[in-house]
């Protein structure tokens, strides 16, 4: 900590000193310095003329010792403010860092209560690699949360944290070889540390997938080219992830751009099976990601799925069954309705705006039985209608102002 400086419990006291041109008052306070005794000004209270402007009338000597008996009060009670002289001339020097950022503190709490740290050792311990895996990853994650930018940016602004990093910018992407390799571990044993600080709701878990581009024109690795969700000629790799039924991050994968998204689910399931130690819960997904392989996959065991489906896909029977205005239901009621005499009135209209209808029945397809749900709502399908129309009025403004963009 440098000097040793111990002054605890001196009581402050008074100084005057005087010049040809003004007698001016100090607050002053004995020290012990590396054993050697001095002064220090505690605060310049002003010249004698200045003091008076603030003392209300009272003699500014007397007001002095008054205000610095409060002072030494305060000490004594630990209620003192503490003042920080600083020098409108003296200048800064140059390169010096004066200001830090300490937003990432929360963010160090949770990655602490994560174990995330000792995690990184035991990784650091099996690779025997010198640079400071804990430093890296924790700058990145506070980077990725904080301010989203590139592995370079990110290593700079973290200089800018109240604790500095332990690394050199190269040296992240050695780093992330590493973490890439460990991903399966890191992601197992962040599940398992997240349930000492949080109960984990792992009955129903949702699953969905998305790619990312790569602004490059040859394939490489992972990187393939496919279907891209934002339409770009570019390679890219592709990522499953399954959330818990809270929607906190629970395992994801990574895959080649090339690859089936409906192949993707059921490998990640094996390794929660495997690694998560999970055996029962519930798999959400969109009907791209329902194959019939997938379903089959996740109806044994302890195991179930929702998903949803396509009424243009089902069989003629179903569909026919599906679009029938009769054998409607509420729930908690027993009788049926017909839906076409929902809205004859508005009285009637009004009194089932807000409510959802369905009808179900089981269905056995290629050896699987599935509960088959529709439903119906009076607001969602005015809220399609309104949506429908706005697209028929875009595209008659077109037609009528802009025909040569109508392909």
């Amino acid at each position: 900590m440098g000097n040793n400086t111990n002054d605890g419990g001196i009581p402050m006291r008074l100084k005057i000193t005087k010049t040809n041109n003004a007698t001016s008052l100090y607050i002053i306070k004995d020290i012990n310095k590396n054993g050697k005794r001095s002064t220090k000004i505690v605060e310049r209270l002003g010249t004698l003329e200045e003091v008076l402007e603030k003392s209300e009338g009272q003699a500014p000597i007397e007001w002095a010792k008054d205000y610095i008996g409060k002072l030494n009060e305060e000490t004594k009670t630990g209620t003192s403010n503490i003042l920080i002289q600083k020098s409108s001339t003296k200048l800064i020097e140059k390169n010096s860092q004066n200001s830090f950022n300490g937003g990432y503190l929360f963010l160090q709490k949770i990655y602490h209560e994560l174990r995330i740290n000792k995690l990184c050792k035991t990784i650091s311990d099996k690779y025997k690699f010198e640079f400071d895996l804990d430093s890296i990853l924790s700058r990145l994650i506070y980077g990725r949360i904080i301010f989203p930018s590139s592995k370079l940016s990110t290593s700079k602004l973290s200089a800018k944290f109240i604790e500095q990093p332990n690394f050199d910018w190269h040296q992240v992407y050695h780093a992330l070889e590493v973490v890439s390799k460990e991903s399966e571990f890191i992601q197992s044993t962040i599940y398992k540390n997240s349930l000492n600080i949080s109960k984990r709701n792992t009955s129903i878990l949702y699953y969905d997938c998305t790619n990312y581009f790569f602004e490059i024109e040859e394939e490489e690795g992972l990187k393939q080219y496919g279907k891209s969700k934002e339409n770009r000629p570019n390679p890219i790799v592709q990522m499953g992830l399954f959330m818990d039924g809270d929607g906190i991050p629970l395992a994801f994968n990574i895959t080649a751009g090339n690859t089936n998204e409906q192949i993707t689910l059921t490998p990640l399931e094996e390794k929660i099976l495997d690694d998560f130690k999970l055996s029962k819960f519930i798999v959400c997904t969109d009907a791209g990601l329902a194959s019939t392989a997938n379903r089959k996959f996740n109806d044994k065991d302890n195991r179930a799925f929702i998903t949803t489906q396509s009424i243009k896909k089902l069989k003629k029977y179903l569909m026919d069954w599906a679009l029938s205005k009769d054998g409607w239901h509420l729930s908690g009621d027993k009788k049926t309705y017909d839906i076409s005499t929902l809205e004859k009135t508005e009285e009637s209209k009004e009194l089932f705006y807000d409510r959802k209808f369905y009808k179900e029945r089981w269905i056995n397809e290629n050896g699987l039985e599935q509960k088959l749900i529709v439903t119906y709502s009076i607001k969602y399908k005015e809220y399609q209608r309104k949506v429908r129309n706005s697209q028929i009025e875009r595209a008659s403004k077109l037609i009528l102002q802009k025909p040569a963009k109508i392909r």
